[in-house]
């Protein structure tokens, strides 16, 4: 255990130099304005996060936003037991792989701080942890999977804020919607860093339980409608389509290394993703059954859940809160790629947050261009799912880990040994070695068909640029009969 125990001593040292740096340069402006002391501790408050607490609920928060409305849809496609089985399922492969993702971290981190390294103005990322431990095909590797993900989800999350407020002001159709959403949420680059999200991550969870929790009531509130039919599975198109898009529900730790490098204490984030899917669970099974149960086969044309549920005060409310969620949750997609843009152009140092807010607006505009051209909410979750979350999220962290540890010296002097609850190596490498096939074949091969294949359906119905998708024909004006 000594190695994993310098490991930890070594990055608690490291990842407190900033923190103490900062309450130094605080501590220093307390004594000169004490006056001021007390807006200083609700800036701390608000802004500064690094705790545990601040960790969870970043996972929580950015594990499930919009995919929250489109689930009951994915229940249409895959039936009541499936759709149950497979989130749990994924919720806990997904967790599986947070936890590998956060020991190579660690690993990674350790052996670069007994060479000296330090991180006090650098946010580690996933692709320099695969470049560290595995060589640079594979950073090349996750870099292009890892920003592909984010970019498109990212557009989703830009795609959802037109979608949702549609529902409450359709004055305007749903591109104008995402001309306007994508402005707003270009003001995300004035968030310098995962450490700052503390009071949004707190807030965006507490949206998304309210939102999870109506769409329950409401359900319930308003019955089955009459004649409604609970058919599925009916196609293995609509299956392994609603499959994915469970796959990309607990697929949301491509920002884990982020989230970790954020936090004071990094080695205590191992069960953190676990933690949060339990709570997540608690979200998404109650609501998405209970919608699946009031309209059945109706959601298979509505991929939106706030589509079918009558307007009134409580669904508006949802709606104002989820769109305020999926701003938040734009940003955390968006400041990986923020970071790999200001290392690129050598910004990444720049103390200055105006400076750095200048450089990275150019990454907006390919996501806002992207969520204009593919307006498809509900079937480019699957396809993000099937083409990019199965390698970003599940099969490459897989793998990284087997080859990490594939020779007897780093397993003995790995920074992190296998969890409590499973002591072999053996048993960790079987576990992984399933993990990439079962995702290769099932979610890549089978989802991939299938979730390709319903967006090429909806691109040949709606075409690319669609002003308005899933809209509601326009009422015909009835002429007034003339008078004889």
């Amino acid at each position: 255990m000594l190695p994993q125990k310098q490991a930890e001593e070594a990055i608690v040292s490291n990842s407190s130099e900033g923190a103490d740096h900062e309450a130094k340069e605080m501590g220093a402006e307390e004594n000169k304005e004490d006056e001021n002391s007390s807006f200083f501790n609700v800036k701390n408050f608000l802004w500064h996060g690094g705790s545990v607490w601040d960790a969870w609920f970043s996972c929580a928060s950015n594990q499930v936003a919009q995919v929250l409305l489109t689930l009951p849809y994915s229940f249409s496609q895959l039936g009541l037991l499936s759709g149950i089985l497979l989130q749990l399922f994924y919720g806990f492969v997904g967790s599986w792989t947070a936890y590998l993702i956060s020991v190579l971290y660690v690993e990674y981190r350790s052996r670069k701080e007994r060479e000296n390294v330090n991180f006090k103005n650098h946010v580690i990322q996933w692709f320099e942890v695969l470049d560290g431990l595995l060589g640079p095909y594979w950073k090349a590797l996750g870099l292009a999977f890892n920003c592909t993900f984010l970019l498109f989800g990212s557009v989703i999350q830009l795609i959802a804020c037109a979608s949702n407020i549609y529902y409450i002001n359709d004055n305007l159709d749903k591109r104008t919607w995402t001309y306007i959403f994508g402005a707003c949420c270009a003001t995300t680059v004035f968030i310098p860093s995962f450490h700052n999200y503390r009071i949004w991550s707190f807030l965006g969870l507490g949206m998304t339980t309210y939102t999870a929790w109506y769409l329950t009531i409401a359900a319930a509130v308003h019955g089955q409608v009459e004649g409604v039919t609970h058919s599925a599975p009916q196609k293995m198109v609509l299956y392994f389509t609603g499959a994915t898009n469970i796959l990309y529900t607990f697929g949301g730790h491509a920002v884990t290394v982020e989230i970790m490098h954020a936090m004071w204490k990094p080695q205590k984030f191992k069960y953190i993703y676990l933690y949060a899917t339990l709570y997540v669970f608690t979200l998404t099974i109650p609501s998405a059954s209970m919608v699946y149960w009031a309209f059945g086969d109706e959601l298979l044309n509505h991929s939106n859940a706030f589509s079918l549920l009558p307007k009134n005060a409580w669904r508006d409310a949802a709606v104002i809160l989820m769109l305020i969620h999926q701003f938040i949750t734009f940003g955390f997609a968006c400041t990986p790629l923020y970071f790999v843009w200001e290392k690129v152009i050598g910004m990444h140092d720049t103390r200055s947050i105006c400076w750095r807010a200048l450089a990275r607006l150019p990454v907006v505009i390919p996501i806002w261009f992207l969520a204009i051209i593919f307006p498809f909410f509900g079937p480019i979750n699957s396809a993000v799912g099937a083409l990019l979350v199965s390698f970003t999220v599940y099969i490459i962290p897989s793998m990284a880990h087997m080859l990490t540890y594939r020779t007897a010296s780093a397993r003995q002097n790995a920074a992190e040994k296998p969890p409590f609850f499973l002591r072999s190596w053996t048993a960790m490498f079987v576990i992984n070695s399933l993990i990439v096939v079962w995702v290769l074949v099932v979610g890549f091969g089978f989802g991939g068909w299938a979730s390709v294949t319903n967006f090429v359906r909806q691109v040949d119905t709606f075409g690319l640029f669609a002003k308005c998708y899933q809209c509601k024909p326009p009422t015909p004006v009835v002429a007034p009969a003339p008078h004889h």
